[in-house]
């Protein structure tokens, strides 16, 4: 008998395979990111069908087949259905996907991604919070889980504001880093320090972001 594991996690990518499967990728709190097949979910009664779409968070239940992960049920907690019924947020929470696919391994303990990207994505359903500085406040984080954020520019003058806001984007907890809102001028600064160093640290381009910058 095949032995079923849970893990927590959420789909960040989702890819139809042959007439009826979905291959999905998985950000997990238990193993990283790690790649399985849903048999079947595509069909219309599927009791995976919404469980594999993106967006997707909650229990998978996983057993390893012969080259493969593949998940046998699931509990979704949350599908972040406010996203799906908003265009703009829809395409800043794939950019988002697009990220953590890039930055996150499997095996990795990336329990830090996957919080910053559970919190982000309801950052983005957040009223008083703009698309734009959630934006930027996400790429920073992942930049500083990741081991890459500089801090701020030695060159250039800034506002103190933006000197505040990044300090506190590097220092802050996950659960607090979206209790801020800046004004016009320091969310331009805060454009130009994340585009800046998104281009020296990432090196590949996202199709989803393509969209969002010319939302």
């Amino acid at each position: 008998m095949q032995e079923i594991t849970e893990i927590t996690g959420m789909v960040i990518k989702a890819e139809p395979v042959n007439d009826y499967d979905r291959r999905v990728v998985l950000l997990t709190r238990e193993r990283g990111k790690i790649a399985a097949f849903a048999r079947g979910a595509r069909k219309p009664n599927s009791r995976l069908l919404a469980a594999t779409n993106p967006f997707s968070f909650g229990v998978f239940k996983i057993y390893v087949g012969r080259t493969s992960y593949n998940i046998a049920d699931a509990t979704i907690s949350n599908y972040f259905e406010g996203l799906r019924e908003d265009y703009e947020s829809a395409y800043y929470g794939m950019y988002f996907l697009e990220v953590m696919d890039y930055y996150t391994r499997e095996n990795n303990d990336e329990k830090e991604m996957l919080k910053l990207l559970y919190q982000s994505l309801r950052a983005l359903m957040h009223e008083g919070l703009p698309n734009v500085l959630v934006r930027y406040i996400f790429e920073m984080k992942a930049m500083v889980i990741n081991g890459e954020f500089p801090g701020m520019p030695a060159e250039g003058e800034w506002e103190e504001s933006t000197c505040y806001a990044v300090s506190y984007i590097m220092a802050s907890g996950i659960e607090k880093l979206y209790t801020f809102t800046v004004t016009p001028p320091v969310l331009e600064e805060l454009k130009q320090i994340g585009d800046a160093y998104r281009k020296r640290f990432v090196d590949r381009s996202f199709k989803s972001l393509e969209i969002v910058d010319n939302l």
